[in-house]
Formats: structure tokens, C-alpha cells, sequence
């Protein structure tokens, strides 16, 4: 009985030995919308070998033809245009001195400020800045202003660490906005030190629509900071 299963061992040996490796082709693919380094490593997960070029948007991929196939598969999928996303945010402070620092609140911005009179009691109400920034879905953005010449000077600032459009295009989810003012408070020597008036949150906004995000302390309690954000979906 050994010998036999001996005989068939080696019999079998010659065939399995004889059985050819899988045939591996070589293709390029050109992306539209995506750099291949960034997609280059979950591509990998298809057992290919992977030569990239971000400035020609190129990727050499080399595989069997099944591999071959599953990857472009799933590139069709992660090469799609990301849609551009524009934020503004306004700043407006309410208060009740009749020097109360700002311009005049925009006509669009009306709507909101009738809403804040209806909830909060301050007599009056300032736009002191608006920021606005463009960012592509997904993506870090940031920017600032200065509000006065002087020296020290107040600035203004707005980031967000990402932004996406939900599937309906209706929404705008925000993730890690940071909004507010640095306002310098100078002391009888004539040294100074910075207040931050920040606001930090996760928000959805309606495409379009303009909304109360935030309020913040303002030098004092007789004045505060909101935050009105407004958003837009551009194709």
C-alpha cells in the first residue's frame, strides 16, 4: 500500500510541477479627478504591483487579468469629481451700548437678526466681519481677516477640517468649524494680551440657507458674538 501511494506521489509530481503561473499584464490608467497616490494604497489590497505619477495622473498597474479587472473596477468608483463647497460666516455681535462697534447688518442677514432680537434682549445689533472660503469636499480650509489698522490689531478667523455634501446635495456637514475673534485688551502700562471669542462645533447647514451656529462672550456681558453660517454647493 505504500509503494502505491508512493507510485501516485510521484506520478503527480510532474503535472503539478507542470501547472503555469497565472499570466500578468501590464496596463495604464489615466484618472480624471484623483491623484493615484491617493488611492494607490487601497489598490494594493488587489495584489498588484503599482507605479504612480501624480503630475501626469497616471498609474501603471501590473496583475492578472482578474486583479487587472477588480482594480479598475474600483477606480471607476474613487475617480469622481469632488464637489466644491463656499462658506461664508458672519460675524455679528449684539449689545446695548449705543456705541456699539460694527457697520450696518447686511439686508440679506435681516431674517436672522429679527430671529435673535425674538430670543435674545439686546437693543442692538453689528456685523463686525464676514470670511468666506472655498474648499473642495473633504478637505482642510482656513482664513482670516484683520478688523482694524491699529496696532495691536482684532482679527478674525474660520477653519474647518472638513466639509461633505450629503447624497441628496440638500446638506452641508461640517466637521470641526472654528470660528471667532482675537481682541487685544490693553493694560494702564500700555502692555496687552489677547481675548479669543471661539466657537467650536459640528454642523449641518441647508444648502442656501443662513443659520445661528454659535454665540460667544464679547468683552463683557452687556455685549455677545454670534455666528451666522451660510453655504453653498458649487458644481
Amino acid at each position: 500500500m505504500k509503494r502505491i501511494a508512493l507510485l501516485a506521489a510521484l506520478l503527480a509530481a510532474p503535472v503539478m510541477a507542470q501547472t503555469p503561473a497565472p499570466t500578468e499584464i501590464t496596463k495604464l490608467v489615466a484618472l480624471r479627478n484623483t491623484e493615484p497616490h491617493a488611492i494607490e494604497s487601497m489598490l494594493q489590497m488587489f495584489g498588484l504591483r503599482i507605479k504612480s505619477n501624480n503630475e501626469m495622473k497616471t498609474m501603471v498597474i501590473t496583475g492578472t487579468a482578474e486583479q487587472i479587472a477588480a482594480a479598475e473596477a474600483a477606480i471607476k468608483q474613487l475617480d469622481v469629481a469632488q464637489k466644491n463647497i463656499e462658506l461664508t460666516v458672519y460675524f455679528v455681535v449684539g449689545g446695548d451700548s449705543p456705541t456699539l462697534a460694527g457697520g450696518a447688518v447686511p439686508q440679506d442677514l435681516r431674517d436672522v437678526i429679527t430671529q435673535l432680537k425674538g430670543t435674545f434682549a439686546f437693543k442692538d445689533y453689528k456685523m463686525l466681519d464676514a470670511l468666506t472660503l472655498r474648499t473642495r469636499a473633504g478637505s482642510f480650509a482656513e482664513t482670516g481677516g484683520i478688523l482694524n489698522a491699529s496696532t495691536p490689531p482684532k482679527t478674525s478667523k474660520f477653519s474647518i477640517r472638513s466639509a461633505t455634501v450629503t447624497e441628496d446635495g440638500t446638506t452641508v456637514r461640517i466637521d470641526h468649524m472654528q470660528a471667532g475673534l482675537r481682541t487685544p485688551r490693553i493694560h494702564p502700562d500700555g502692555d496687552y494680551n489677547y481675548i479669543d471669542s471661539m466657537i467650536t462645533q459640528d454642523v449641518d447647514v441647508k444648502e442656501g440657507q443662513k443659520v445661528v451656529v454659535g454665540r460667544s462672550s464679547l468683552e463683557g456681558p452687556q455685549q455677545a458674538l454670534f455666528l451666522v453660517l451660510t453655504a453653498h454647493v458649487i458644481q
